[in-house]
């Protein structure tokens, strides 16, 4: 649904940006997909000090809040970004 790209900022602060292309959708579609992730993200606990950006793919259009948010936790848990406890599958198990 979504790809993570991290990198550290050397800030006291995480940034976060969205990237959804026109093959996600029309406007309306993509802005919806954007609000989805910002408001994921308002209520999500980030390490300090990362920007972060999020490529949105085809699949985040069907996604209701649920689902894009499990997705988008489970991305910052493996990328070890995610602060608290993840309620999610943990990577290498089945």
């Amino acid at each position: 649904m979504a790809v993570l790209k991290a990198r550290p900022n050397g800030l006291d602060l995480s940034r976060y940006g969205f990237t959804v292309s026109r093959r996600v959708g029309k406007a309306v579609v993509r802005n919806r997909v954007k609000r989805l992730l910002r408001e994921i993200l308002r209520q999500t606990p980030l390490q300090p000090g990362w920007d972060i950006i999020f490529i949105a793919r085809g699949q985040a259009a069907e996604a209701d809040f649920a689902i894009l948010g499990k997705s988008v936790r489970g991305l910052l848990y493996r990328a070890g970004l995610f602060v608290g406890e993840y309620e999610g599958v943990r990577p290498g198990a089945n």
